[in-house]
Parts: C-alpha cells; structure tokens; sequence
C-alpha cells in the first residue's frame, strides 16, 4: 500500500495560501488522485473552506484554534478518519497564518499512523509587501515571519508585480540568507508550475523495515518503531546524549513486557511520560533539523537488544 502525500502549506495571512490551495486542487482534478484537505481557522467560522467543497474532495475543517496548539487532539483524531474512511492518495494542510512549521508538523506525525504518512514537504508564500514592510510589524510578528521562511522546503513569493526590481532581488536576497535550501520564486497570485512543487524530493532508509527517514531541506522526521520494551535508565541516558538539535519526540513505549505503555514526549530538552491504560502501536517520531537517523534508530536497536538479553539471563 503505498502512503499518503502530505504537503503543509503555511504563511502568513493573506500571503496567497488558499489561491495556492485552489490551484493544487485544480491540478488533483485533472489527474485524478483521490485528495483530502484539512483547513485551519483560528476564528468559529471558515473564511476560505468554499475553495475546498467540491464533490470529489474531502474536507476536514479545523476552527477556533491553532492547529499546532489548542486542538492537536482534534487534529489526530480527524486525521485518522481520513486514513480509515476516505484514503486519499494525497492531503492538503492549509494552516492559520499564524501557525509556526515546526508545531504544525509536530501535530501531523502522530504516532498512531505517522508510518502512513509521505511528508512531501513545508511550501511557505511570502507576500512580498508585507515583507518589504515588516520592521512596522510587532517584534512577535516578524519573528514568525522569519521561521516561517526558515523551515520551509518551496517559497512563494507574493505580489511581485507591486515590488520594483530592485526590491525583488533585495527580498530574495534576504530570504535566501535565511534559508538557501528552498526554492524560491517571485510570483503573483501563486502561479507555480505544480511540477516544480511535485519535485520536493524525499528519500527513505530502506535499511529496516520498522523505520523511515523523509529528508526534507531542513527539518528532517524520522518514526522508530520498537519490537519490545527497553531500560528506562537506558532510556534516560539516550536522551541526556541527544543532540540541542532534536527538537521533538512523542510516541508509546513500555519498560517493562507486562505493563500497559507510556505515552513519552519531549520538547526543548524535557521528557514527560504518561501511563496509558491500553495498548498502542509502540513508535517514536522525531522531529530534528541536520541529524544521522541511522546512528539515533542504532542506539534505540542497541537498548531493544540489551533488555532483551538482560530479561533472558534473569
């Protein structure tokens, strides 16, 4: 069975996501793929949904919060639903403009299906104006405005026609210092030909079975799913060595063969770990920027394999 692309499709307001979502969708119809979108408005009430409802698209809405904050459990749960009753070939995740990259992916990779998943990549549309003009935001705002840039693996730039060339090539001068790995392009109204975004590239390790790596430009995921308990002493050391730039984990886990497992997550260097009272597929999804998977799925392969020695000598 083959996984479910997913593009996240993120910027500011009013920077030119929905017309891109329109386009994209535009282009699903013409060659047929069964696609999925999933909206996220910060207010009760969908503004842009209309774009969505047609016939052959499914449509989640996800209103009144931020996808990667108030209603991650919302967005599990609906993304679920997807997979089980609709099995798009593809989804589309329009986020609120003030939505971060690094959250909004975090909330995707569940690791109830985070294997089904193909994240194809983070496409972030810039309007050109509002960043000429962004010293006259508020600090908060500007900052957002740069991470959005900064983990995004395709750019868009906005409204290039209202910019004179001198200011076109000062933007694209300043948004390449802060993330030369995405494409970018100068653009009106998100015209972009959707093969060059069909083209955001992703490989796998195909060393195991029970692991893949998407290696997008910048933020890297990778899901690690266990045979068995392991240590949790191991397990604390595993994380004191980590590297700063492992930025999330979540998962299940068990300690011990018996009992029910933990649902562990770590964010900026704390681990918080909650018993659950069934039991879960037990995968660990990682979040990290410029990281060796392959030597972080060998130190977790390494405590399977200790806990299990340990358990047959006793």
């Amino acid at each position: 069975m083959n996984n479910t692309e997913v593009y996240i499709l993120s910027g500011f307001l009013g920077s030119g996501k929905t017309t891109l979502l329109k386009r994209l969708l535009e282009n699903e119809r013409l060659v047929g793929r069964k696609t999925a979108v999933m909206m996220n408005e910060l207010g009760k009430v969908s503004i842009d949904s209309e774009v969505a409802r047609e016939e052959d698209v499914a449509l989640k809405e996800l209103l009144g919060g931020c996808i990667c904050c108030s209603i991650q459990d919302k967005l599990e749960a609906q993304l679920q639903g997807l997979l089980v009753n609709e099995k798009p070939e593809v989804i589309y995740i329009e986020t609120t403009g003030a939505a971060h990259p690094v959250e909004v992916l975090d909330a995707i990779l569940s690791p109830l299906f985070a294997e089904q998943f193909t994240i194809k990549g983070i496409v972030t549309t810039v309007d050109g104006l509002r960043w000429r003009d962004r010293k006259a935001l508020s600090p908060q705002l500007q900052q957002l405005l740069i991470e959005q840039v900064r983990h995004a693996d395709f750019i868009l730039i906005n409204k290039m026609d209202e910019l004179s060339e001198s200011e076109q090539a000062k933007i694209i001068f300043e948004i390449q210092g802060i993330n030369s790995a995405a494409r970018c392009l100068l653009t009106n109204f998100s015209q972009v030909s959707m093969d060059e975004l069909r083209k955001l590239t992703i490989s796998f390790d195909n060393k195991t079975d029970a692991a893949f790596t998407i290696k997008a430009l910048n933020l890297t995921t990778f899901v690690y799913q266990f045979k068995g308990p392991i240590s949790h002493n191991g397990f604390e050391q595993f994380l004191k060595d980590l590297p700063a730039e492992i930025y999330r984990i979540k998962g299940y886990m068990k300690f011990d063969p018996l009992s029910k497992p933990y649902l562990f997550q770590y964010s900026y260097g704390m681990p918080f770990y909650m018993k659950e009272e069934m039991n879960l597929r037990l995968n660990l999804v990682f979040i990290g920027e410029n990281i060796e998977w392959s030597k972080i799925e060998e130190k977790l392969k390494k405590l399977e394999k200790e806990f299990k020695n340990q358990k047959e000598n006793e």
